[in-house]
């Protein structure tokens, strides 16, 4: 079971280069308010050790581990240690640091920041880029729920939109299973890598930093975080860019709505693409599940079969990006012709699977996330009356995301904290967001939202008309030029600027 929360960069994991790091911290401080209170020390930066993963990211790439406080309310109690990662700036006149967050919950900005330098290259003139895997993900204490035989079994075993009680009992029992599992694994981490939790961790990173202002990319999930640092802190915010814009204003329910619009909608300009009918299109798709739901597929992948939610998931995987629409055509048509191998593929690179069968753990760090942020748990009752709705707004993705209200945090170890976000932040610097109308995993809606939270005056939009998650690098002149002049020079756009 997956939400369809992560950024492009962080499904595509055969791409992404994986960095172990080295050096000391900083000694822990108090809850970070206050800069001067806080006595933070800088960073003892070392070099990038290559991993299990990965190979080391290269010589100009510098990584270190910053002690912060396990429970932020007990400044002075048991700490846990965060691993960063950064390339110093390229030209004379630098502005200071900028931290990214990729998405997820739950990816790594160690691991992807690396990946993502050729597209940063113009901030990086002026700006030291530096990410870390926030606490519960990578090397920050990254948590592993389940074993990757085990994740294989609940590949083949669970079906993510059951149509019997058999399968409604299997289902919930799996999630049930899962969230043991985290506990086990997290330990007393379980309960404290909310959201707010991390961007606490945040402002204490611009601290050790040795930065002023907090300046800020944040993309996917990385915009709700932005949101919230915004609200805890106002008066630290430097020049943020929120891409890719989480609805602030959504609950669990709402969320799961807003993707399944935004899915479907991706679908239907993908198959307009294709010269086919939406309406037609989607029904056959949704066919095509209903027959592999019956009886899965073959695959020349070790004998392993394509369910109907390993196919769904491999049908999400092309729609995050445009370039990816190809290989989405190549794999439906195999899949009608009764071969899942290509599906299946799609499925196995959002799903981190490797070639040796070993599974990545960013699906299990955005759960402990997500469920420790979200207090909606809906009932099988609830989400059941639910569905209907649901499968109005998409044949296709709507009978999965609607049972994934109900199985996502099923029966969790520890209560959710919050119906929807705060991220209203009166008195901070004009933040950019940014929102692209044919987002599919975070629809442009959010971007506008995110805008009217954060405050009048403080959230300006940048509409792009493109297409696949997120905006900027994704091929508009007119989007890089506008994130850049704010960047680089703190040039404001007009409210409302439309990148076609």
């Amino acid at each position: 079971m997956t939400r369809f929360t992560r950024w492009a960069a962080l499904t595509a994991a055969a791409a992404l280069l994986t960095a172990g790091c080295s050096g000391g911290g900083p000694s822990k401080d108090d809850a970070g308010e206050d800069d001067k209170a806080s006595g933070a020390v800088a960073i003892d930066w070392g070099h990038c050790e290559a991993t299990e993963d990965g190979p080391a990211p290269g010589d100009e790439w510098r990584c270190a581990t910053l002690e912060v406080p396990l429970d932020w309310s007990k400044p002075d109690g048991e700490t846990i240690d965060l691993a960063l990662i950064r390339a110093e700036a390229t030209g004379d006149d630098r502005i200071g640091s900028l931290l990214f967050n990729f998405g997820g919950p739950g990816g790594s900005g160690v691991s992807t920041l690396p990946a993502y330098a050729d597209v940063a290259a113009d901030l990086r003139e002026r700006y030291d880029l530096v990410s870390w895997d926030p606490r519960g993900t990578g090397a920050s204490g990254g948590v592993r729920c389940r074993d990757d035989k085990a994740i294989e079994a609940a590949e083949s075993s669970v079906d993510w939109t059951p149509d019997t009680p058999a399968e409604e009992r299997v289902f919930l029992e799996d999630a049930a299973d899962f969230g043991k599992g985290c506990q086990k694994a997290a330990g007393k981490l379980m309960a404290h890598v909310s959201t707010t939790d991390t961007a606490r961790d945040m402002d204490r990173i611009r601290q050790a930093l040795g930065d002023d202002r907090m300046h800020y990319f944040g993309i996917s999930y990385g915009t709700e975080l932005g949101g919230v640092y915004a609200h805890l802190f106002p008066e630290k915010v430097g020049r943020m860019t929120l891409d890719a814009v989480v609805d602030p204003t959504a609950d669990a329910i709402g969320h799961a709505k807003n993707q399944t619009r935004g899915f479907q909608t991706a679908l239907d300009n993908y198959l307009r693409s294709t010269g086919r009918d939406p309406e037609q299109g989607s029904r056959e798709i949704a066919d095509l599940l209903d027959r592999v739901d019956a009886e899965p597929l073959p695959t020349s992948s070790s004998g392993r079969e394509l369910t109907q939610s390993l196919a769904i998931i491999g049908i999400v995987l092309p729609l995050y990006s445009e370039a990816s629409w190809p290989a989405l055509t190549s794999a439906l048509d195999a899949a009608q012709d009764g071969d899942g191998t290509e599906l299946l593929a799609l499925a196995d690179g959002y799903n981190e699977r490797d070639a040796s069968g070993g599974y990545g753990t960013t699906t299990h760090a955005q759960r402990v996330i997500s469920c420790l942020d979200d207090k909606q748990r809906p009932t099988v009752e609830e989400t059941k009356k639910l569905l209907p709705e649901f499968e109005k707004l998409s044949p296709v993705f709507g009978p999965f995301l609607g049972w994934d209200t109900a199985g996502w945090c099923h029966d969790w170890p520890v209560p959710g904290q919050f119906e929807t976000p705060e991220v209203s932040a009166p008195g901070a610097e004009p933040i950019l967001v940014v929102g692209n109308t044919g987002d599919p995993a975070t629809p442009y809606e959010g971007a506008r939202r995110m805008a009217d939270e954060l405050g009048e005056g403080v959230g300006v939009v940048l509409t792009w008309k493109g297409e696949g998650h997120g905006a900027y690098g994704s091929g508009s002149d007119c989007v890089d030029s506008t994130v850049n002049a704010y960047l680089l020079d703190g040039t404001v756009p007009q409210d409302g600027k439309v990148c076609s």
